[in-house]
């Protein structure tokens, strides 16, 4: 019978498995080159399966080896953070939380929850990262991030997706547009005349545009400014002429805010925000506390710029 496979075999595996060398291996583990191949020799056996082809260059997994990289570092990344959820609980009060948000919950949302969190636990820390969805989602799936706040994008797996509240669409231009001067509702069709900028579809709002075709904006694709970010959108708008699309709150963040927005109609769209967390992964106490804090101003903000809860 093969040795009993440990957290230690799947180290070295994924440590190889990524180098593609048993010494740059070694060197990541600190760990001689002769024990690093003895641990891979043990994995393998008690697998009853070849992990790697060796060749003068290059170690490379072999193709049954390939799904078990994926689930080896799903176990080890799953282990670490639950080791960190531990040590926090050790911490107590004096935790570290790390945050990820749209920019346009940061205003909104999350800046209000700071302040009544930091008034009731004064010495926990806290780090906030304003990125696009894909980058929260994925710093989340990684453990870098304790949760996010933003639309879904990927729609991974291993993460839950919460829906906490809803922001109706609308066209953003300058207040000198011709624009302005329309009356009543707005609707998509009425955008096509004028020059367009979008956001990137590694963005939440982007990519829900873009699913969307029958709205007319991704006909032009080739033809109009794009933006990465609202930060960039904003420099783009100030160059005069322009319209956008945005949500209802993002639209009312930061210097986004003295260009006109009016809510779009013949359909209403809508986007989603949601609370983005790591499946079956369990918060520290200081996580805990700062999510019951979030849950209560997203409640008191049902409404706000057309904004719904859920």
């Amino acid at each position: 019978m093969g040795a009993r496979i440990s957290l230690r075999h799947l180290r070295c595996f994924v440590a190889v498995a990524e180098t593609g060398s048993f010494t740059l291996a070694a060197h990541r583990l600190f760990q001689t080159q002769s024990s690093l191949t003895a641990t891979i020799k043990q994995l393998e056996e008690s697998a009853g399966l070849k992990l790697f082809d060796r060749t003068t260059r290059r170690v490379e997994l072999t193709k049954d080896a390939v799904w078990f990289k994926v689930v080896a570092e799903r176990v080890l990344r799953d282990f670490d953070n639950a080791i960190t959820d531990l040590q926090a609980v050790s911490k107590s009060q004096r935790g570290h939380i790390r945050i990820a948000v749209a920019p346009s919950m940061m205003t909104h949302v999350l800046a209000p929850t700071l302040r009544a969190f930091r008034r009731q636990y004064p010495h926990v820390t806290i780090s906030v990262y304003d990125q696009g969805s894909d980058k929260i989602e994925r710093s989340v799936l990684d453990g870098e991030k304790d949760f996010g706040l933003s639309s879904r994008l990927n729609n991974f797996p291993d993460l839950d997706y919460m829906p906490v509240m809803t922001d109706p669409f609308g066209v953003i231009f300058p207040p000198d547009h011709p624009l302005a001067e329309r009356k009543g509702k707005l609707t998509w069709s009425d955008l096509q005349p004028y020059e367009y900028i979008g956001l990137t579809e590694d963005t939440g709002i982007g990519a829900m545009l873009a699913s969307h075709p029958g709205l007319g904006l991704t006909e032009r694709t080739e033809s109009y400014d794009h933006a990465s970010s609202t930060t960039s959108l904003y420099a783009l708008l100030q160059l005069g002429g322009k319209i956008s699309v945005l949500p209802s709150l993002a639209a009312r963040t930061g210097p986004l805010a003295e260009f006109e927005f009016r809510e779009l109609h013949d359909p209403s769209v809508t986007r989603e925000i949601c609370l983005i967390t790591r499946h079956l992964r369990s918060h520290s106490p200081s996580t805990q506390r700062i999510l019951e804090i979030l849950m209560a101003t997203i409640k008191s903000a049902d409404q706000m710029y057309g904004a719904k809860v859920f």
